[in-house]
């Protein structure tokens, strides 16, 4: 790290803060989210995220020595898409009108 500064550009502090302004850094996206994360995500109570994780619809992995539940962002996609995928499905075999079954 430079003590002068000399191969720093403004907005580029590094940590610096003597003669240049402190740039935030971009924030990093988590990988894995709070079960209360993914309930904002979803709409939902956290304890029905917590019923999805326990019954694998939702996989989720345990963290630490109290066994903290996340859920990949991946598999949160994932999850999401196939969703909408077997929402889809739905529809075309309960169509509004019946007339439209096919």
């Amino acid at each position: 790290m430079a003590s002068s500064g000399d191969d720093l550009t403004r907005g580029q502090t590094r940590g610096l803060t003597r003669g240049l302004a402190r740039v935030e850094r971009p924030a990093i996206e988590p990988r894995f989210l709070t079960l209360d994360e993914v309930s904002t995500y979803l709409a939902v109570s956290v304890q029905q995220v917590y019923a999805l994780v326990r019954s694998r619809e939702l996989p989720g992995i345990k963290i630490g020595g109290r066994g903290i539940w996340r859920v990949d962002r991946r598999e949160l996609e994932a999850y999401v898409e196939r969703l909408h995928q077997e929402t889809e499905e739905w529809v075309k075999a309960h169509p509004l009108n019946p007339r439209d079954r096919p």
